[in-house]
């Protein structure tokens, strides 16, 4: 077999969610030298997506790979091995793609690999299997040139492997199939909205007045009561689609009836989703412009108030403030003009403006989806969150990264304060202090040493520094070890406040607004509270945290956002077939 491309990197995939690159080495290494191996991984949760890159020193060892170890089984599971192609328009073009069906359960990858190899250079083949690793009874082939592929599909369709006749066509992608059966002649149609008195005899006399039926059928419970909806099938097309045309909302029995062709499930799933998408869509372009968002509302602000307060800029057409299932509000609430220009200046003059005793925020209101895109867009520009040998992510007590690239430090369980761009804590009386780890180790960022809590320089070893730019912070040993400050019992924290943070400069208040985020957010999401935080003090403005300090809801409401995000991190990503 020829290399088909020039290069000596090879794509692995279906692997199990365990496999590690120390995995992959034991097995590659075997065939030559290997230069690298890379399992790809979510960014956020680190967790394997399934595949992996490995690249050797020779083409020819990565030839001998793919000969040898294609679908070899690496931890229980069957590995598909194949050239790597960077080019993902020549991946989603289905050039050289088919697709087999009806196949034998013993028909694993590599016998499907030794039958269809005989038609040209396979670049990847693969049977779908189940949870427990067992055929689903169909796969997919991918030839290195759509010529193999066509004679594959004309000499192997219809025949018989192991004893079972299997069906072998072009690869046609989920989206595409359903559009086309959409478009195709129907003889089976679908009725509901039927009386519960309209039996089996009685549907079949009314439809086959259209034309001659193969069957009539009432869907009934396992007591035998009709579920209300029915299937019909013709002996033709025509005459199933004349009693679409004719019996569509006509009465039966008292009751007007929907009639329509019969459609799989997942052709009625799409059909709802672009129908819910245009929906959305509709109310975008209607409400654009002119719908507005308040939050910070007080407690004792209700809707007729908020009208009152909006009304002088324009017309509203709606007004209406959240409340919780107690009726009580929740901080925020919408206010509708009819013009975008009235809703300009109301944004214009209103934001930031106290009404009774806090500063409001208003803004154009925008779609749940929308504010996730632009949460998801703005975690996706951080820079990647360090991690330890072995793939892990850093535990509590390690560096991570925050806005504009500087380091985050979340203090361990128990230890004091939160700290976000420095590697320090509350001292007594305010001021700060190296975190101090064990083994009389202190974390060093950028600079030549750190400041005690008396101001007094600590030196460090110039060998354990990070060269200068370098994000990183590393512990350094202490020369002379201080001794461990204790933290006095101090009152509850005096509250922040606008004024308060505004004798700080920006990146202070965002280290003060965190030491308070993050406990609170701790309480709920233990896991993620770092994450969390850093994704919040990313994206919401100081009077939205402020607020947050103070109201539960806010707050909650950021966390199930900042959640949902995360969360499409975790889902492992999918192929294309």
């Amino acid at each position: 077999m020829s290399t088909p491309f020039a290069s000596a990197s090879l794509y692995i995939g279906d692997l199990a969610p365990d496999v590690t690159e120390a995995n992959l080495f034991d097995v590659f290494n075997q065939i030559g030298a290997v230069a690298s191996i890379r399992v790809c991984r979510d960014a956020i949760t680190r967790r394997s997506l399934g595949y992996a890159y490995v690249n050797f020193h020779s083409a020819t060892d990565a030839e001998r790979a793919l000969d040898t170890l294609n679908n070899a089984p690496i931890k229980g599971r069957p590995c598909r091995i194949m050239w790597s192609q960077r080019d993902p328009s020549l991946r989603k073009s289905g050039k050289g793609n088919i697709f087999i069906k009806n196949l034998d359960k013993s028909i694993d990858h590599k016998a499907l690999y030794d039958t269809f190899s005989q038609f040209g250079p396979i670049l990847s083949c693969k049977v779908e299997l189940d949870r427990n690793n067992e055929s689903k009874g169909y796969g997919y082939i991918q030839f290195q040139t759509q010529d193999s592929a066509e004679k594959a599909i004309a000499k192997v369709n219809n025949m018989m492997l192991n004893n079972k006749k299997v069906y072998v066509g072009p690869f046609v992608a989920k989206k595409e199939r359903i559009q086309s059966e959409a478009k195709k002649d129907f003889t089976n149609i679908f009725i509901k909205n039927l009386s519960e008195n309209v039996s089996d005899e009685e549907l079949h006399k009314i439809f086959s007045e259209h034309g001659l039926l193969k069957s009539a059928l009432v869907m009934r419970d396992e007591e035998g009561k009709s579920k209300g909806f029915a299937f019909v099938n013709y002996e033709k097309p025509e005459d199933a689609f004349r009693a679409v045309e004719e019996m569509n909302n006509k009465e039966v029995d008292g009751k007007p009836v929907f009639v329509g062709r019969a459609q799989k499930k997942a052709e009625r799933e799409l059909e709802l989703k672009q129908k819910f998408e245009q929906i959305k869509q509709e109310q975008m372009a209607k409400y654009q412009g002119v719908n507005l968002y308040i939050k910070n509302l007080d407690d004792d602000i209700d809707e007729d108030k908020l009208r009152v307060v909006f009304t002088p800029f324009g017309v509203i057409t709606s007004c209406k403030i959240m409340k919780d299932m107690k009726g009580n509000g929740k901080g925020f609430g919408f206010v509708c003009y009819t013009t975008p220009e009235e809703a300009t200046k109301a944004v214009t003059e209103m934001n930031g403006k106290i009404v009774g005793t806090k500063p409001l925020y208003v803004g154009l209101a925008q779609r749940k989806d929308v504010r996730r895109a632009q949460l998801e867009q703005q975690f996706n520009q951080r820079p990647k969150i360090p991690v330890v040998p072995g793939g892990r992510i850093p535990a509590p007590g390690a560096p991570m990264y925050g806005a504009n690239g500087a380091p985050m430090f979340y203090a361990p369980p128990g230890q004091p304060g939160f700290v976000y761009g420095q590697m320090v804590q509350r001292g007594p009386g305010g001021g700060r202090f190296p975190y101090q780890v064990p083994g009389n180790y202190v974390m060093v960022g950028r600079g030549g040493g750190v400041k005690n809590g008396r101001g007094m320089g600590v030196p460090s070893r110039g060998r354990g520094m990070k060269p200068q730019g370098q994000h990183m912070m590393t512990p350094v040993p202490m020369v002379n070890p201080m001794p461990a400050m204790p933290v006095p019992a101090e009152s509850a924290p005096p509250k922040l406040t606008a004024q308060v943070l505004s004798a700080f400069p920006p990146e202070e208040q965002k280290s003060l607004l965190g030491e308070r985020l993050y406990p609170l957010i701790m309480k709920s999401q233990p896991a993620l509270a770092g994450k969390i935080t850093g994704m919040i003090l990313e994206s919401c403005t100081t009077d939205e945290m402020l607020n947050m300090l103070d109201n539960q809801d806010p707050l909650n409401e950021k966390v199930e956002e900042a959640l949902s995000v995360l969360k499409k991190h975790t889902e492992p990503e999918e192929e294309n077939k």
